[in-house]
C-alpha cells in the first residue's frame, strides 16, 4: 500500500480550483487567508491555540509523488500542465501566527498565509484540521486544569480518541494546556510529554490475592508506587491490603512517597474515607488519585464537596473534548494581491451577520493595563498600522461604534509572528515544556472573569476605526 503523503490530505475542491486558477492564471497572484473562529468550545471565555509545530512539520515535507500525480491523472480531469506544476511544488509564501499556548478569541486571526493562490488553498485542509483539534483539546485540557483548583490533572485518554494521531497530539495538546502528562507512551518519546502509569485491574486478577499483586509492584517498583484499590471492594480489601503492603514494602526502605488510585464508586465518599484511613495508619504522604470519566464539571462539584483528591487521571471527556467535540475554525480568503503589488481587501458577505468576515491583511495587537499587567482588548489593524503606546489609543467596539475607550497607561504587543517567509521556516518552535509555560504565563494576564467556566465576560475584540471604514466600504459595494 502507498505511504501517506499528507499533501493529499485535502479536499478534493482543492485541487479542482486549483486547476482553474492555473488555467486562467490565477496562480500567479498573491492572496491573503486568515484561520479564525468564530465561538468558544462549551461556551468558555477564550480558546487556546495549539498545533502550530505540526503545520511547519506539513509545510517542509509538503510536495507530490508520482503515485500522487498519476492518481489525479486518473480523474480524466485535471490539465497536464497543471500536473507538471504538481510535481515541481513547493511552498513559497509567507506565514504568520500567534504562538502556541496565546489565548485567542472569536474572529481574531490566529494564523495568516500570504501565498500564490494555489499554495494558499491547496494547505487549507491540513492547516485547519490541526489548528482545530489540538486548539480544542488544549482549551478543554485547560478548563479541567482550572477546575482541579492546582491539583494535578494527566490526561488518560488514547484509548478513547479518534485514531492515532488524535491520541499522539491529543495528549501534546493536552500538555500545552495544563495537564503535568499522559499515559500516551508515544507522546513522551516524540514530543517529551512526561508519560507515566500504574496497573490495570487485569494485573490484581492475574494473582491469586489482591495483597499479592499489591506486593509483587511495590517489591517491583518501590519508587512512589501508585495501586489500583477497587478490582473487589475499595474499603474493605484494597485500601487495607495497600496500606499493609505500604508498611512492610516501603517503609522499612525508608520510602515513604506513594499512592492509591480509585477507578469507580463516588469518588468524594471514597477518597475522604481512603483519606482517614490512610492518616490513621500514618501514611500522611501517601497520595489518593482518582480517574474514571471525569471532567471539569465533575471536579469542580468534587472540590465543592472537600473531595481527598491530589491527582486527577482525566480520559475520554478530555481526549474528544466530549461535552464541545468540534472546534469551528475556518479559513477565508481576506485580501488580493493586484499585478501592480497593491492588496486588495476581500470580504465574504452573508444574511448570518456571524459569518461577515473582517476583510485585508491584518496586524494583531494586545494591549496590557501597565500596572496590572491585566490584558484589556486586542484590535485588529490594517497591516500599515502601527500602536504607539507611549500616547493615549482610542480603541471602539464594532458592533457598537459608540462604545469607544481610550487607553493610556498601557502597553501594546503583536500577536502574530512570522513562521515561514518565501518558503523557509523563520521561526524556531519551542520546546513543549517552554510552550506549556508560556501558556500559564499567558492565562494570568486574563482576568478572572475572563476565566469564568459560566457567562463569561465577554473580552473585547476591536477594529481599528481604518478597518472598520474599509469593512464599512467593502459592506455597501454589496447592498449591506
Amino acid at each position: 500500500m502507498k505511504k501517506e503523503n499528507m499533501a493529499m490530505l485535502c479536499d478534493f475542491y482543492e485541487f479542482t480550483m486549483s486547476n482553474g486558477f492555473f488555467k486562467n492564471g490565477f496562480y500567479k497572484r498573491s492572496v491573503y487567508f486568515d484561520v479564525f473562529f468564530r465561538k468558544v468550545p462549551d461556551n468558555g471565555g477564550f480558546a487556546i491555540a495549539a498545533g502550530l509545530e505540526q503545520v511547519i512539520d506539513y509545510i517542509r515535507e509538503l510536495h507530490f509523488d508520482d503515485e500522487d500525480i498519476e492518481y489525479l491523472r486518473s480523474k480524466g480531469i485535471f490539465d497536464e500542465e497543471f500536473l507538471a506544476y504538481l510535481k515541481g511544488f513547493k511552498f513559497s509564501g509567507d506565514i504568520y501566527a500567534v504562538p502556541e499556548g496565546t489565548p485567542v478569541f472569536p474572529n481574531e486571526p490566529i494564523m495568516t498565509v500570504k501565498a500564490p493562490a494555489i499554495e494558499a488553498q491547496l494547505i487549507e485542509t491540513f492547516v485547519l484540521l490541526t489548528l482545530n483539534h489540538q486548539t480544542l483539546i488544549a482549551t478543554k485540557a485547560n478548563r479541567i486544569v482550572r477546575a482541579a483548583q492546582g491539583r494535578a490533572v494527566l490526561e488518560f485518554g488514547s484509548r478513547r480518541a479518534q485514531g492515532a494521531s488524535g491520541a499522539i497530539l491529543g495528549a501534546r495538546a493536552a500538555y500545552i494546556g495544563g495537564c503535568r502528562g499522559t499515559a500516551c507512551t508515544i507522546t513522551d518519546e516524540l514530543y517529551g510529554v512526561p508519560a507515566g502509569g500504574t496497573m490495570a485491574h487485569s494485573w490484581v486478577q492475574m494473582f491469586d490475592s489482591e495483597y499479592d499483586a499489591f506486593k509483587t509492584y511495590c517489591e517491583l517498583y518501590p519508587d512512589n508506587p501508585t495501586l489500583l484499590v477497587d478490582t473487589y471492594n475499595t474499603l474493605k480489601s484494597g485500601i487495607p491490603n495497600a496500606i499493609k503492603v505500604f508498611k512492610e514494602v516501603l517503609l522499612p526502605q525508608g520510602r515513604t512517597k506513594c499512592a492509591i488510585r480509585l477507578d469507580s464508586g463516588d469518588i468524594s465518599y471514597l477518597s475522604k474515607k481512603a483519606r482517614k484511613m490512610l492518616d490513621d495508619a500514618g501514611l500522611t504522604e501517601c497520595k489518593i488519585t482518582a480517574s474514571n470519566a471525569l471532567d471539569e464539571k465533575l471536579i469542580r462539584d468534587l472540590m465543592m464537596q472537600g473531595a481527598q483528591v491530589d491527582t486527577f487521571g482525566v480520559g475520554e471527556r478530555l481526549i474528544t473534548s466530549s461535552s464541545s467535540p468540534v472546534f469551528g475554525g475556518v479559513y477565508k480568503l481576506v485580501a488580493v494581491e493586484n499585478a501592480n503589488g497593491d492588496i486588495e481587501p476581500k470580504i465574504k458577505v452573508s444574511e448570518n451577520t456571524a459569518k461577515i468576515t473582517n476583510p485585508h491583511f491584518k496586524k494583531l495587537y494586545r494591549y496590557y493595563d501597565r500596572e496590572s499587567g491585566k490584558a484589556l482588548a486586542d484590535e485588529l489593524c490594517v497591516y500599515d498600522e502601527s500602536v504607539d503606546d507611549s500616547k493615549p489609543h482610542t480603541i471602539f467596539d464594532p458592533n457598537a461604534t459608540w462604545k469607544t475607550k481610550t487607553l493610556t497607561d498601557f502597553t501594546a504587543r503583536e500577536l502574530l509572528v512570522k513562521v515561514f517567509e518565501n518558503g523557509e521556516c523563520v521561526y524556531d518552535c519551542p520546546s513543549i515544556d517552554e510552550i506549556a509555560e508560556y501558556c500559564r504565563g499567558q492565562l494570568d494576564l486574563l482576568w478572572d472573569e475572563v476565566k469564568r467556566f459560566e457567562n463569561p465576560h465577554d473580552y473585547y475584540v476591536d477594529l481599528s476605526k481604518k478597518l472598520y471604514e474599509i469593512k464599512s466600504i467593502l459592506l455597501s459595494v454589496h447592498g449591506l
